[in-house]
């Protein structure tokens, strides 16, 4: 990738953005995707009322009667539990820690330990927009984040997106609600943190 070329959107810097690795509109809407998920209006705090059947955009069916209860709904409850979400951008936060940027005393609920790790990222957001190896990563998986929880709280179907299997090249559908994945083709196994760390088919291909 050109240094005159922002890593997020492609589109050309401006000349005050050269040797950036972002534009700033992609550094101002990664920052905005950050408020977003965090404080007691914030979309993470959202979830948990979103894991009720029948809460979300979609209908759903309350059971009223003496039958055993209706569990929660999946996605909501995988993306507020450790290993979600709030795991996503505390991993983020201490990576950016080996570089003397940011605090990893991570305690309190979980919204206060995702809201410490929010605070943590948003201070040190343009540090990273320069000089981070994977400021394009951190960026995809926040704004996936935010798409999460906005399609675990109305109710839409989350779009998956296809990464590329270690192994043997195959197409796995992924979303941040993903907890495993089997390749259909190898049969591999990949738990959430594997995930992760696989690269979608298209950059694949392109590389």
């Amino acid at each position: 990738m050109s240094d005159e070329t922002c890593t997020v959107c492609r589109r050309a810097l401006w000349e005050h953005e050269i040797g950036h690795q972002a534009c700033t509109l992609c550094v101002n809407r990664t920052d905005a995707n950050l408020v977003a998920l965090a404080g007691p209006n914030g979309l993470y705090a959202q979830l948990p009322a979103a894991m009720m059947p029948g809460r979300s955009g979609s209908p759903g069916r309350v059971s009223g009667s003496r039958t055993a209860p209706i569990p929660p709904r999946l996605g909501p409850l995988n993306l507020s539990a450790p290993g979600g979400i709030i795991t996503t951008l505390q991993m983020w936060a201490e990576d950016w820690a080996t570089y003397g940027r940011g605090q990893t005393d991570w305690h309190g609920t979980l919204q206060q330990q995702l809201d410490q790790a929010v605070t943590t990222l948003r201070f040190n957001i343009h540090w990273a927009a320069q000089n981070h190896p994977a400021w394009k990563d951190f960026a995809e998986e926040v704004r996936q984040a935010k798409k999460a929880c906005e399609a675990s709280i109305t109710g839409e179907r989350e779009c998956p997106i296809l990464l590329a299997c270690g192994t043997c090249g195959h197409g796995i559908p992924y979303t941040l609600t993903t907890p495993q994945r089997t390749c259909g083709t190898c049969h591999r196994v990949y738990g959430w943190v594997e995930l992760r760390q696989l690269r979608p088919i298209a950059e694949r291909a392109a590389a």
